[in-house]
């Protein structure tokens, strides 16, 4: 069966913490339902929280003591993939019967990580794809991703592959997924502008693809109670604009822009032999003769083990 119902949950973490945060998940189980999802996507960093604006005490050559504190209280929030959270979540996928894909700050070791996780209603979670590159600051909190972490989920109305944010504007990256044959494209963000719907709506024609992009929203920190140096606080610290696209570049649904909010698209992954048929960006369209991708799915840790049998020592 191609049919598939899909959708996109415009959240916004909560800012009392990662618990609070999947409560407000837990809270639309009934819309969530009785919507008849196959797949839902969440935005980027939802557990764990995108600290926009902060700058845990980082100045050039020296880090504050005040940052550090920050950071203990951000890897605190973070979650570990075995935990709690994601065991509701695998609970919530399974009595909703909807995929889920979302963004988490994951934690690995002491490090952290931007990561999109995938949840199907029979077997739990099953995937995960780490941030490959964390915009500008955002290095200062998150580690870097490596090709291990690169899936794309076979499903009964499709292939389902996720890109984080602005890793959507790695061409190298796209193209790598396009190969993947990816039908139906994840995009977990927190980037609310107008330019980023043209992103998302080029990745659909591009990639020939059914394009799902979720968007956190935040209202202005005065609204949160904070009031933070420098900001409008007319605005929302993070606006939304979640859509779907189709894979002609067409807007199925959205873009949402008032406060958080459920979109939702009936699609058929049928119809993409028509949108390839004079477009199939990694196939016919491809010229293999001149361009040449390689891509490394060797896990990249930093350190490695190896140990070899002990050498047989001979007694008199």
């Amino acid at each position: 069966m191609t049919i598939a119902s899909i959708a996109a949950l415009q959240i916004g973490s909560d800012p009392a913490g990662k618990a609070a945060s999947l409560e407000k998940v837990l809270s639309r189980e009934t819309e969530i339902k009785g919507a008849g999802l196959d797949l839902l996507v969440m935005p980027e960093a939802f557990l764990g929280g995108y600290p926009k604006g902060s700058d845990f005490g980082t100045r050039l050559g020296y880090r504050l003591p005040e940052g550090r504190e920050d950071f203990a209280r951000y890897y605190e929030n973070a979650i570990d993939l075995d935990g709690p959270e994601v065991a509701e979540l695998e609970a919530l996928s399974q009595r909703t019967g909807a995929t889920l894909v979302l963004g988490v700050i994951e934690r690995g070791g002491s490090t952290l990580y931007c990561t999109a996780i995938f949840i199907t209603p029979a077997d739990g979670l099953v995937a995960k794809h780490r941030k490959l590159m964390p915009t500008g600051s955002e290095r200062l909190i998150w580690g870097l991703g490596d090709g291990s972490t690169l899936p794309v989920l076979k499903t009964r109305f499709g292939t389902i592959g996720a890109a984080i944010c602005w890793e959507n504007h790695m061409p190298l990256f796209r193209a790598a997924m396009y190969a993947k044959g990816v039908d139906i494209w994840c995009a977990p963000t927190v980037d609310h502008r107008d330019v980023w719907r043209s992103s998302m709506r080029h990745i659909a024609h591009e990639g020939r693809c059914f394009v799902v992009s979720s968007c956190q929203y935040q209202p202005s920190p005065e609204v949160l109670g904070a009031k933070v140096d420098g900001w409008d606080d007319t605005r929302d610290l993070i606006a939304g604009g979640s859509l779907i696209a189709g894979p002609l570049g067409d807007v199925l649904a959205g873009p949402h822009e008032a406060g958080e909010g459920l979109i939702t698209s009936e699609i058929d992954t049928a119809e993409l032999a028509k949108a390839r048929y004079d477009f199939d960006v990694v196939g016919h369209y491809s010229r293999p003769d001149i361009f040449d991708l390689t891509v490394d799915e060797t896990p990249r840790p930093g350190v490695r083990f190896t140990s070899t049998a002990a050498a047989s020592v001979d007694e008199d």
